[in-house]
């Protein structure tokens, strides 16, 4: 009697892994790994419809594993497809002000280990002995050599005095 695919998909349907696994392993003769549910449904109506119906001829199955070896297999997707258009990228969000922070041009200034740590606030970042930081943070950790949160080493309140 052939495999009627909708019934027997009905009845995967209604099991449990586990059982789906057990179901598995007596129609490949060996266990699976697979905990995915729609996967072993699929590998197992497969696999009645090939002992039903026989399997692929083995010219297909030479074919198709040549086709497989001379694959060039990518492991990312290319960034766009060849003769695809590169699209203009929307223009970086601004900066938006963070009320912590004194307003641009001002210096703040902290004494760490007996020296004076004076930073600008700019527009783009922060200004460090004439290198640009992207963030208070990154130029704390600059002077310590260690992660430190950057208001908290400056001693910036919510209200963006220094302390």
């Amino acid at each position: 009697m052939p495999v009627n695919v909708q019934k027997e998909e009905r009845r995967l349907k209604g099991m449990t892994v586990p059982e789906l696994r057990v179901e598995y392993a007596e129609l490949y003769g060996e266990t699976t790994q697979s905990t995915s549910k729609p996967f072993l449904i699929k590998r197992i109506l497969w696999r009645m419809q090939c002992n039903e119906y026989g399997d692929i001829s083995e010219r297909a199955r030479k074919r198709a594993l040549e086709i497989a070896n001379d694959a060039d297999l990518r492991l990312r997707a290319p960034a766009r497809m060849p003769g695809e258009v590169k699209e203009k990228a929307p223009p970086a969000p601004k900066r938006q002000h963070d009320p912590r922070l004194p307003s641009v041009g001002t210096i703040i200034a902290r004494k760490y280990k007996g020296a004076l740590v004076e930073v600008s606030i700019e527009m783009d970042g922060f200004r460090y002995k004439d290198k640009l930081f992207p963030s208070l943070s990154a130029i704390a950790k600059e002077v310590t050599g260690s992660h430190w949160n950057g208001f908290r080493f400056f001693g910036l309140t919510e209200g963006g005095d220094a302390a």
